[in-house]
């Protein structure tokens, strides 16, 4: 895709970011300490009430952090950190000692199981571990099987008796000489997976981070046009990297307050957002779901002239432009997020646009991102002002994009694309070709604006007897239109024997609504559900529609970054 003049001025902005101290990963850490010094960089409610951190104090715990790794325990340069917690202030900390030490970092999804952190840390071999007082227990465990594991350092204010450190009991020095590390050295291993075989470990470089730093900085402009006292609320596990480059390293770029929940129950965060006045939000497509109910039930709980009159203001809504008008029509609405809340980025699975529809029109703008791991992690963010919901926005500056004309596979290049994977060299070489083009196995099309549209999943397309081919994705947006459907997932099911073996059939298992199914029981609720499925298949091609339709009365089994996992979602239908 050719580059215009606006994106060739981009570029050059990019260029001069990279170019100054904000092209330093130690420089930049520095400077937003010395900038931001009284504003609150971290926080999160405790039993104790709130622990905030601000940017001078976080700047101190790290580099108490550092010293203790380079002048105590006497860690080398390129050595592994690992990081098993929920997300809290002190990861961050964690995080930045392990830059002025020389070290990459390791973030560990708690959510794993010993054999399979076993198989990750196996292949990364980290001297240090880093571990919140929840997860302690995993972590002595993982030490007697990891012989690399010398220390296992907490990251909470308790009393210890097991003669263990913890980052508030190390030594008050907070003096050491920073490792300088190249714009090529791994700042990160973000693993993707670890269950099977060998896991696949995304080696996320200084160079990748600083590029997301600058392509981001410009861009979110039209989402952040004034800084101000800006503050964010964050829910993702911060062992993924959307959570790590946006929702930390950005926003503290930025010079926003972070605020983390201890737990992801509606009441929790609704109390954060409200204490806090946060304005801004990333998550993930099936949160921002729960966030519309949670909507919903205030107004089924509200007057009644409230709920007769909801309707008329939501029409007419979608004929306002302003939001500060939006404001005051859904004040009900708005006080429950704290009166404060504007908008949100959503990422990590695809888009659900009745939702972000619903949501813009009451006042409260979405923003959708795309990336994956490989690309550290966004590659594009809807952002226009009169953007198309459909598309997940346009390619950020830094990138050269391309849609392979045979498979119709989105193709990427640029400096935020990954060193390789960890180990791995052949797994490299199939993702990353001979010019550079990382390989993201999303089917896409971009428009003459320059607006990527993501249509399907290579690995998930589904090949019928006949050739034609099928990608779940595009039958999952027709059938998800419908309010009798809690959640479902689309897949191919294959034949054996026959003309037609080897070929596939068009299968969706549905998890009915409670309202379904409180009225329709048995054969009953199959015969509704079916006949929906049927009703709302006629916009599809005939050969698109399903053939097999499976009810499932138990929530479908997902991922942390809550996608659908359709592999066990289709080993439960063979059961």
């Amino acid at each position: 895709m050719r580059k215009n003049k606006k994106q060739i001025k981009l570029l050059a902005i990019i260029d001069e970011i990279l170019n100054g101290r904000e092209g330093n990963a130690l420089s930049l850490l520095e400077d937003k300490t010395n900038m931001y010094a009284r504003k609150i960089a971290l926080g999160m409610k405790t039993s104790l009430g709130w622990r905030e951190l601000t940017y001078d104090g976080l700047g101190l715990l790290s580099r108490r952090i550092a010293s203790f790794l380079l002048n105590d325990i006497g860690v080398k340069r390129d050595e592994r950190m690992a990081i098993l917690s929920e997300s809290k202030p002190e990861y961050g900390a964690c995080v930045f000692a392990s830059v002025m030490a020389g070290m990459t970092t390791v973030p560990l999804d708690i959510k794993l199981t010993l054999y399979e952190l076993t198989s990750i840390l196996s292949d990364c071999l980290p001297t240090v571990i880093f571990v919140s007082q929840s997860y302690l227990d995993k972590a002595l465990e993982l030490q007697k099987t990891i012989p690399s594991i010398k220390h296992i350092i907490l990251m909470d204010d308790v009393q210890l008796s097991n003669g263990l450190q913890s980052i508030y009991t190390i030594p008050n020095n907070y003096q050491c000489k920073w490792r300088h590390r190249s714009r090529k050295s791994t700042m990160f291993i973000i693993y993707t997976s670890g269950t099977t075989g060998a896991p696949k470990g995304v080696e996320t470089t200084f160079g990748n981070i600083l590029a997301q730093l600058a392509d981001l900085k410009v861009v979110l402009r039209k989402i952040f046009p004034k800084r101000g006292d800006v503050r964010i609320l964050s829910i993702l596990p911060m062992n993924h990297l959307f959570e790590m480059t946006v929702g930390l390293a950005t926003f503290l770029n930025f010079g926003f307050s972070v605020y983390y929940t201890k737990s992801l129950k509606p009441k929790d965060i609704l109390n954060t957002i409200q204490d806090k006045k946060i304005n801004f939000m990333i998550l993930v497509p099936a949160f921002l779901r729960l966030l519309k109910s949670v909507m919903e039930a205030e107004i089924k709980n509200s007057s009644t002239i409230y709920r007769s009159t909801f309707p008329i203001k939501f029409f007419l809504a979608k004929f306002i432009p302003f939001r500060w008008f939006k404001k005051i029509m859904f004040r009900k609405l708005h006080n429950l997020f704290g009166g404060s809340f504007k908008a949100c980025l959503s990422g990590g699975a695809p888009f659900d646009v009745k939702t972000a529809r619903f949501f813009k029109r009451i006042g409260i703008d979405v923003y959708e991102g795309y990336g994956l791991t490989e690309t550290s992690p966004i590659a594009t963010i809807n952002v226009d002002k009169h953007r198309d919901l459909h598309s997940v926005g346009k390619i950020l500056p830094s990138y050269e994009a391309k849609v392979d004309k045979e498979t119709g596979e989105l193709l990427l290049k640029g400096p935020s694309i990954m060193k390789g994977y960890h180990n791995q060299p052949e797994l490299t070489a199939q993702a990353i070709d001979n010019e550079g083009f990382f390989h993201t196995g999303d089917i896409a099309r971009i428009d003459k604006k320059g607006r990527v549209y993501i249509t399907g999943r290579i690995k998930n397309m589904i090949v019928l007897s006949g050739g034609k081919k099928v990608f779940p994705e595009e039958v999952e947006a027709v059938l998800e239109k419908s309010d009798k459907f809690e959640e479902l997932c689309v897949f191919g099911i294959s034949r054996e024997g026959g003309a037609k073996d080897g070929t596939e059939d068009i299968a969706v298992v549905i998890v009915p609504t409670e309202s379904m199914k409180s009225m329709y029981q048995g054969d009953e609720l199959l015969k509704e559900v079916r006949e929906e499925v049927k009703k709302l298949s006629k916009t599809l091609a005939p050969y698109k529609r399903p053939l097999n339709v499976t009810i499932l009365n138990q929530a479908l089994p997902r991922t942390a970054t809550r996608k659908i996992k359709r592999k066990e979602v289709k080993e439960l239908l063979q059961a």
